[in-house]
């Protein structure tokens, strides 16, 4: 029933533009969408995965069951990690993967911003994590395990919290700093008035492959970065100190912090400026390109046969 009333918006959008030969494009809406290729017909129909949301309870139950046949049908499946890549080609040959798109133009690690008015008092060394605190994702223990080692390392968490994270031991500590939410457009001021930045994930199946934007936003701006170790994390692991057990991040905190220089700075923000959408959307038009030829040459294969 969703579906058709979807299709039906999705129908009188392109008929109000004028489309007639449209691509239909799926960012990882695996119920909504299901359906949607066999009631628009679109020239082709494209099925992208940016997060494992099989790993979500709310998604898990029908998931297990449906995105596997709706990555069948696709004509082609795209991925923002070589590990959902792999996942995608369990089910699908015609799958690939794009990467993803930073912000580069707001996180310009070459501008310089104003501190921010709630982090001005708070002393240096500054240890941080910008993004949402949801313990799905986030090792709480890793942070209580670096505020623990070295009481002048101030932990700066910015973003908002989850239940978890709300009744979290964590605010009992004094050298650790909840911000709450900020603006987006805010973030880049609080990234480059941090010196070392965090990801400290849990390893579960929503992580594992799970594009690490932050990372790419740490980096634009940077930044030294210490973070789990992840397969999504291989592609950073020449830039990023990466802990295998929450006992490592302190030791690579202050390795990062003693070697940080402006060369490897400046190493950081051109690597993280490769990262772009007009990359990403360029990779994307190639891969749509190599389908259409080969949907031009065998009209009558659908992509599950392909598969």
């Amino acid at each position: 029933m969703n579906n058709k009333r979807l299709a039906k918006d999705i129908h009188w959008a392109v008929t109000e533009l004028g489309f007639k030969n449209y691509l239909l494009f799926n960012d990882n809406d695996i119920f909504r969408g299901y359906y949607l290729k066999e009631l628009l017909h679109p020239e082709m129909y494209i099925y992208y995965c940016r997060d494992f949301l099989r790993a979500v309870p709310y998604f898990s139950y029908h998931a297990n069951r449906i995105e596997p046949l709706h990555i069948r049908k696709a004509d082609l499946a795209l991925s923002n990690s070589h590990y959902l890549e792999d996942y995608l080609k369990e089910f699908n040959s015609n799958s690939f993967f794009t990467g993803q798109g930073c912000n580069i133009e707001l996180f310009n690690g070459y501008k310089v911003f104003d501190t921010p008015d709630d982090i001005k008092h708070i002393p240096h060394p500054r240890i941080g994590y910008v993004g949402n605190l949801y313990g799905l994702r986030l090792d709480e223990e890793i942070f209580f395990t670096i505020a623990k080692y070295n009481q002048d390392w101030q932990i700066i968490l910015i973003g908002p919290e989850d239940e978890s994270f709300r009744k979290s031991k964590l605010h009992d500590l004094t050298n650790v700093h909840f911000l709450g939410k900020k603006p987006l457009e805010s973030l880049p001021a609080y990234i480059q008035s941090i010196d070392v930045c965090l990801n400290p994930q849990r390893i579960n199946e929503l992580t594992i492959g799970n594009y690490p934007l932050k990372v790419d936003e740490y980096l634009a701006m940077g930044k030294p970065v210490v973070a789990t170790q992840t397969h999504a994390m291989k592609m950073f692991e020449t830039y990023c100190y990466l802990a295998e057990k929450k006992e490592d991040f302190p030791v690579l905190i202050k390795q990062a912090l003693h070697e940080n220089n402006a060369l490897l700075e400046e190493e950081r923000k051109s690597f993280a400026r490769k990262h772009t959408w007009e990359n990403t959307v360029s990779m994307i038009s190639e891969y749509i390109i190599l389908t259409e030829n080969h949907i031009l040459k065998h009209p009558t294969k659908s992509t599950e046969s392909k598969s």
